[in-house]
């Protein structure tokens, strides 16, 4: 075994032993917020009423199907994964009765830009660092592997808007349908129904199980036919709260959506990678600071913290989120010098 002198006169570098971060996961919550003002601004609900969409959910539901041309409820309901076939089949098709596919993609794309714009106000116009962002994040969705990935595969395929604030939101779209066709497939891998993977979120402290159930809409006979099967395999008790067992499967699911995530990045590099992270912190910032995302959330994204705290579930236990973004930082340099650090 070398010695610490050793290993700093053959190497010219000392590693540190702390954990690696957890990029893909990183990167997601660094751009969900970006991609989910879609939902929740005034802005995104006024462009989809204004192409004829009539409500929140067929204009949601409309949204997000769009870019796979005017497909049905079955379609949807398979590809979304979370929610009642009831409730998609109210959507659609009809929404393609009042706007094309077409229709629907351009207001999508009005409404997310107009609340960016609103929300970022001067980190917009005219940033070289909101172009810098933009392109290296379209970069990265084009790095995309898509093979069984349809909405991932189908935002990709969309061409690039023009301006850098909606060419950052559209990026932000395609990685994170990427990532959640990937997600959807750890799901499916383990058994766990939609109204299950809803429930273990709950279990895990992610949301509100009454806000939940409000926004899926699934019966309550399918509510507790789904608790009843997680406490069946062990996973919940009887208070609805991850056992031991339920919290090893669940974060093999996370490590899984992950996994199948990390490829946009390792192809970027690290480098670059650490770039877009630095980049897109204070935009994210700025839309989690607004409060346009309530605290509890059906995404179940916590807000990273600014400065010190833990965020549960999109980073490591414990570890401030500005510390990930730097120990993203040191990895990249240390691996352009051939340093190693060890996790």
């Amino acid at each position: 075994m070398h010695s610490r002198s050793a290993r700093i006169h053959e190497t010219g570098c000392e590693t540190v032993p702390e954990p690696e971060p957890n990029v893909p996961r990183v990167m997601w919550q660094l751009l969900e917020p970006l991609h989910a003002v879609t939902y929740f601004a005034p802005e995104a609900r006024a462009a989809a009423d204004a192409v004829g969409m009539r409500g929140f959910w067929m204009g949601y539901f409309a949204a997000r199907a769009a870019p796979l041309g005017p497909v049905g409820p079955g379609v949807v309901t398979a590809a979304f994964h979370g929610f009642p076939p009831a409730r998609v089949a109210r959507a659609l098709p009809d929404a393609w009765t009042f706007a094309t596919p077409g229709d629907v993609l351009r207001a999508r794309l009005d409404g997310a830009g107009a609340a960016l714009r609103n929300l970022l106000t001067d980190k917009v116009t005219g940033s070289d660092d909101l172009r810098a962002a933009a392109d290296l994040a379209w970069e990265a969705a084009g790095l995309a592997d898509t093979a069984g990935r349809v909405l991932g595969a189908a935002n990709q395929a969309l061409p690039a808007p023009d301006e850098p604030h909606l060419m950052l939101w559209q990026a932000a779209t395609t990685l994170r349908e990427h990532r959640g066709d990937g997600h959807v497939a750890a799901l499916v891998a383990h058994g766990v129904s939609p109204v299950q993977s809803h429930l273990l979120k709950v279990a895990a402290g992610e949301t509100d199980l009454d806000q939940l159930r409000l926004a899926r809409r699934w019966d309550d006979e399918e509510w507790e036919a789904g608790a009843a099967a997680l406490r069946e395999r062990g996973w919940v008790d009887g208070s609805g709260l991850l056992t031991a067992e339920g919290a090893r499967e669940r974060e093999q699911i996370e490590r899984l959506t992950d996994e199948a995530a990390a490829v946009p990045w390792r192809a970027l590099g690290d480098e670059r990678t650490s770039e877009l992270a630095l980049l897109l912190h204070p935009l994210t910032m700025a839309v989690l600071e607004s409060g346009i995302m309530p605290p509890s959330n059906p995404i179940g994204l916590p807000p990273p913290p600014g400065e010190g705290g833990n965020g549960r579930g999109a980073h490591a236990p414990g570890r401030p989120f500005t510390d990930q973004l730097r120990g993203i930082s040191r990895t990249a340099a240390a691996r352009s010098t051939g340093c190693r650090r060890r996790g």
